[in-house]
Parts: C-alpha cells; sequence; structure tokens
C-alpha cells in the first residue's frame, strides 16, 4: 500500500504529455519537465530524510511524508499554466523520499535475512502496480474530465493509502536510532567510502534512467504519424506495467537463489531486448517490447534496492536515502537528456541512448558487486 500511494503521483503525467504539448504550445522537452521535476525534487531530498529517519523512527516518516503529499498534488489542479503545474509537480517530489527510501530501510531492517529480496520484491511489486495506476487515471481522466481532474482524483488516492498505512503497518523492532545529525552525517561519509554501495548507487541512476527515458518519450513517438495514438490508448499501453508486477515476486525469489549480480544481469539483457524490439514499426510488437523492458527494469530495482541494505554495514535508512538520491537523479536526467536526441534522431537516437546505458549497468555490477 505504501509503495502505491507513492508511485501512483511520481510518474503520472506521462501519457498526457501529448495534451500538454498541445495545450501549451510547449517543446517535447519542456513538457518532459513535467516528469522530471519531481523525480529531481526526490533526488535532492532522499539523503536528508534518511538522515531524519536515521533519528527519529520510520512509521513517523513513513506516514507523515505520505499525508503530506496529498496536499500538493490536489493543489496541482490550480495551476494555471505550464510553468506552474511544474512548481507543483516539483513539490511533490519533496515528500516522496519520505516514503521510498524509508520503506527500504524498513524491509532491511525488519524482514528476516533469508527473505529481504522476496520482501522488497513485494514493495516493488505495490510500487509498479501504483506506477501503472496513476497513468492509468491519467490518460482516462484526462480524456474525459480534464487533466485537473486527475490531480485531484490521485490526491485523494494518497490519502486514503496514508489512512490505511497508519492503520496495518506495524512499528517497527529491530531500528536503532543514531545518536543525532554529526554521527549521522559521519555514516553517509562512510558510504561513500564504501566501493560496494556506490557501484549499487550508479546501477540504480543507470536503471531509472532507462526506465524514465523509455516511456516519457515512447509517448511521442506513439502519439505521432504513423501511429497516432490518444492519451487514453497511450495510458492503457502501461498495463505492461502490470506484467512486472506478476514477474516481481518470482524475481526476488529468484533473487535470493541466485544472487543480485547475475539476476541484474540476467533483468538488464532482457529489459535490452525490448528496447530493440520497440524499434520495428509495428504497436503489438512495441507493446511486447515494452513489456520486456519494464520487467526487467522492475527485476533490476529489486535486485539494487535489496543490495544496499546487505552493502551497508550500518545506518541503513541514510544509505537507502542516498541510493534514492543517485537513483533518482538517474530518472530526472533520463527524462531529459534522451530528449536531446530525439530531436536529432528521433526513436532511434532514444534506443541507442538506453541501450548504452544499459551496457554500463551490467559492466559496473560484474565488476563491483558480490553475490
Amino acid at each position: 500500500m505504501i509503495g502505491f500511494g507513492a508511485f501512483v503521483n511520481l510518474y503520472a503525467t506521462q501519457p498526457i504529455l501529448p495534451v500538454f504539448r498541445q495545450l501549451f504550445k510547449a517543446s517535447e522537452l519542456l513538457v518532459s519537465l513535467t516528469v522530471s521535476a519531481p523525480v529531481l525534487a526526490v533526488a535532492l531530498t532522499a539523503p536528508f530524510v534518511g538522515l531524519l529517519a536515521d533519528s527519529i523512527g520510520r512509521k513517523r516518516v513513513i506516514i507523515g511524508s505520505m499525508l503530506l503529499l496529498a496536499l500538493p498534488t490536489m493543489l496541482t489542479a490550480t495551476a494555471s499554466g505550464l510553468h506552474q503545474l511544474i512548481i507543483w509537480r516539483f513539490l511533490q517530489g519533496l515528500f516522496i523520499p519520505g516514503i521510498v527510501a524509508v520503506t527500504m530501510a524498513y524491509i532491511s531492517e525488519e524482514a528476516p535475512q533469508q527473505s529481504v529480496g522476496a520482501v522488497m520484491a513485494v514493495y516493488v511489486t505495490g510500487t509498479v502496480t501504483g506506477g501503472f495506476a496513476g497513468r492509468f487515471i491519467a490518460g482516462l481522466a484526462a480524456s474525459s474530465w480534464g487533466w485537473r481532474t486527475v490531480f485531484i482524483l490521485l490526491g485523494s488516492i494518497t490519502l486514503s493509502c496514508a489512512l490505511l498505512a497508519q492503520w496495518r503497518l506495524p512499528r517497527s523492532q529491530r531500528f536503532v536510532r543514531q545518536s543525532g545529525l554529526r554521527q549521522g552525517l559521519k555514516a553517509m561519509r562512510g558510504h561513500f567510502g564504501n566501493p560496494r554501495l556506490l557501484a549499487t548507487y550508479a546501477v540504480g541512476f543507470n536503471v531509472l534512467f532507462c526506465l524514465v527515458g523509455t516511456f516519457t518519450y515512447v509517448n511521442f513517438y506513439l502519439a505521432d504519424p504513423p501511429f497516432n495514438l490518444s492519451s487514453a490508448a497511450l495510458a492503457a499501453i502501461f498495463a505492461v506495467y502490470l506484467i512486472g508486477a506478476v514477474i516481481t515476486p518470482s524475481a526476488g525469489k529468484i533473487l535470493d537463489r541466485i544472487g543480485n549480480r547475475r539476476a541484474l544481469i540476467c533483468a538488464v539483457s532482457l529489459s535490452a531486448t525490448g528496447m530493440l524490439l520497440t524499434l520495428i514499426p509495428s504497436v503489438p510488437v512495441i507493446i511486447a517490447g515494452l513489456a520486456l523492458e519494464a520487467s526487467g527494469v522492475f527485476a533490476c530495482q529489486a535486485a539494487s534496492s535489496s543490495h544496499v541494505g546487505k552493502a551497508a554495514a550500518t545506518a541503513k535508512s541514510s544509505a537507502a536515502g542516498l541510493y534514492v538520491a543517485f537513483y533518482y537523479l538517474g530518472g530526472s536526467c533520463g527524462s531529459v537528456l534522451p530528449g536531446f536526441f530525439w530531436n536529432h534522431a528521433g526513436w532511434a537516437g532514444c534506443v541507442a541512448t538506453i541501450i548504452v546505458m544499459q551496457v554500463i549497468t551490467i559492466s559496473i555490477a560484474y565488476k563491483f558487486w558480490l553475490d
């Protein structure tokens, strides 16, 4: 429920980017900032939320962040133009790290050691279904009632998830409070001296770069000729995320069996195959390619998220906060940088960029990760 409540918001504007392009008479790169703004906010605030959670506890930060997230989500509906819309989206992103990073630390501490990967996969499944639901709701609501209704609906869903999580989430049993900000900063500096953690941060950056880059610019690819898909049809394509929701729990069990590194390499290879399929100008084949890309990325996310807890000996919340910072910095870059290649080479340029990042990801994991 926590994963769902956070991710129902984060990428919700992706299927309605062509709507914003037409409504605000703006370029693809500019309207893509409605995706990159909240992702950038997550990257900027995640390390500090980790320090806060190490000091005052997990559940308090998780629930508080979810309640606060609902407010700017609903207020986004009041935006009078694209620039205000981007600002509200940025404010949404400020509260998401308190959910994402702290939940990762909570799982690493509270789940039995032999099943951390499986439990993390359950959480990732929640984020996957939330990510799909947010996009699907946005596409349908924008087509039927206008884009402002989207954010009222998403804010209401977030508030409901917060109340349910407050009711059902057990209090931490294994949380060790850090004595103060100075100790937390010292622990964070220690994380930068850990090669396995740094490699995990780099992998996280690349993983979300590829996912966001793919599912941002594929909307323009499919909205333009020869496909000419509507925002509702684009929203329906995000149903490929549901395949990830089915695959990810099984991937978590495989992860516990064969190790993080092997699982990640297999998952990235699957994603790269999917990206190549999207170059074939057929909607069914493109959807199949996107399904492979998304499924591989979700397995990568489970592998890299669980690897953070294994690589960090202490202060797991701040370690997770740094991971989330790098992860979402990659997502922010992924919504912007492929746009330059889109301008010069179209969708093929975006695919080439993402394939290069995936090769780098495999290289990093193979050299620095330990199973």
